[in-house]
């Protein structure tokens, strides 16, 4: 005899299937298991189907459905997410909404310096569209071979080349969007100065999901860099990596694209993911800096980094260094960075986050919060990295091996704790570009202050009154009530 909850779920899942097509609609279980696991696999959930939407029209048709059925959406870019916000958590109210299928760019515009594309573009084949037409798209993350920009945009993803592009918000000229009730709102201009109000567009940048989805990007484009220089560089500490930061910054200017530090347990946990890698440097530095100028025209950006080196080596700024003689050798240094990431993946469940704070006070506060690491789990390793120049690393917690799931899940819960309390003492903030999602949504709600969280819940309950996008991302309605019930009582 079948159960009540099969025969709704069946019911749910034929009713979508009508309405938006067999081809549109995936219901095996295995299949939405693909769906409803978070990147690294710590996390397995489910949903009543997954929906793939091949064009705009067809996003409106899917949410009008799942608007009449009662179903909430969850929408999905390339679901490479690290805050679980792309993630369904109700398998017996939920739909995921793929943005996979919508692929195409749609245009780019040469003399304009602009290219419009779908939400479900890879954000590596951006990069090679925007190549083929000798032009150069500027955000660019460690996952974008599978990202997709739909979800770059929805997370404010930041990355790499924020120093001189900037985050994800700041490669936006226009979306358009799919809103609760099916509208769909154009904004795609490509206008560089449109003052006629608020802009509209910036309310879907960063909110993951819950106020739209987003089907349409149109993107800032730069020249092409015709010269790239690369270089890992081997110093004393954090701290010495701040200093080279700032002089960097003064003598190479704004054709500073990458400043990344790595700690030596860097190229450990590159090497345990990827044993072929060979370190074009010395591994018994304190800290390693990885620094990446580039340009176009008339700049000659070797020069400018040759002298750049030799003032800072003079200076005692920087140990030893190693500049990439082609562009092979420079993939092959970055690969530590992008690598490493899959070797804390190895090591199994750990804490991965993703905090900021003012760059005069970087340095120590990663003092501080790696002493309180070691008084509170000393047989536990800490990994800290980042992209110095915006203040944000990744101060990341690796239990050790062999400790069983829970212990790990105590561990990872108490450092969490422990280093966001350094952060509040710092005033910084505890997602400086992976978002809020569900995995952090209690923090963050308990470090709003109520005008704020007024302001947000207002905006969620105008755009999005029956809840419908991405339930229980970034903020809790329930609890919101709640707040403003007391407010209205006291």
């Amino acid at each position: 005899m079948t159960s009540p909850d099969a025969a709704r779920l069946s019911e749910l899942q034929s009713a979508l299937v009508r309405a938006l097509g067999p081809n549109s609609v995936i219901t095996d279980a295995a299949e939405r298991a693909n769906y409803c696991r978070d990147w690294h696999g710590d996390v397995t959930m489910d949903a009543v189907a997954i929906l793939r939407p091949d064009c705009t029209e067809a996003v409106s048709r899917a949410v009008q459905t799942c608007a009449r059925l009662g179903l909430a959406i969850v929408p999905q870019g390339g679901n490479t997410g690290l805050v679980l916000g792309a993630i369904p958590d109700d398998a017996h109210g939920q739909v995921v909404l793929s943005l996979s299928r919508m692929n195409r760019v749609r245009r780019i515009d040469a003399d304009d310096f602009s290219m419009v594309v779908d939400a479900g573009c890879v954000l590596q084949h951006l990069h090679e569209a925007a190549d083929a037409a000798d032009m150069f798209l500027g955000l660019s993350l460690g996952a974008k071979g599978s990202c997709q920009i739909g979800g770059n945009i929805s997370t404010n993803a930041g990355g790499i080349n924020v120093l001189r592009y900037g985050m994800a918000r700041d490669q936006v000229l226009g979306l358009e969007v799919v809103l609760p009730d099916g509208s769909v709102l154009d904004a795609l201009g490509t206008l560089r100065k449109d003052n006629r109000g608020l802009d509209v567009k910036q309310l879907f940048i960063g909110a993951e999901g819950i106020l739209g989805v987003v089907t349409g990007v149109a993107l800032k484009l730069y020249p092409r860099p015709t010269q790239v220089e690369t270089a890992l560089l081997g110093v004393d500490s954090l701290q010495a990596a701040i200093e080279l930061y700032r002089r960097a910054r003064r003598d190479c200017c704004d054709l500073m694209t990458a400043f990344e530090f790595m700690p030596p347990a860097a190229f450990t946990l590159a090497r345990e993911a990827m044993p072929r890698l060979t370190s074009p440097i010395a591994m018994d530095h304190p800290g390693y800096v990885l620094v990446e100028l580039s340009g176009s025209g008339l700049v000659d950006i070797r020069d400018l980094l040759d002298r750049f080196l030799e003032g800072v080596m003079v200076d005692g700024l920087v140990r030893d260094g190693v500049v990439a003689a082609s562009r092979a050798q420079a993939d092959h240094i970055w690969k530590f960075r992008e690598v490493m990431i899959e070797g804390q993946a190895l090591r199994g469940l750990h804490l991965r986050t993703d905090v900021s704070v003012s760059l005069s006070q970087l340095a120590t506060f990663v003092e501080q919060a790696e002493s309180a690491l070691r008084s509170a789990f000393p047989d536990c390793m800490t990994v800290t990295y980042g992209h110095v120049g915006d203040g944000n690393v990744h101060i990341n917690v690796l239990p050790p091996a062999g400790m069983d799931v829970a212990s790990r899940g105590q561990v990872i819960h108490g450092a969490k704790d422990c280093i966001n309390a350094v952060v509040d003492a710092f005033q910084g903030s505890i997602s400086a570009e992976h978002g809020i999602g569900r995995l952090k949504r209690a923090e963050f709600e308990a470090r709003i202050s109520m005008p704020r969280r007024q302001l947000l819940s207002a905006i969620k309950r105008a755009i999005d009154p029956d809840g419908l996008l991405n339930p229980n991302c970034q903020l809790d309605q329930e609890a919101g009530q709640a707040a403003r019930a007391a407010m209205s009582t006291s």
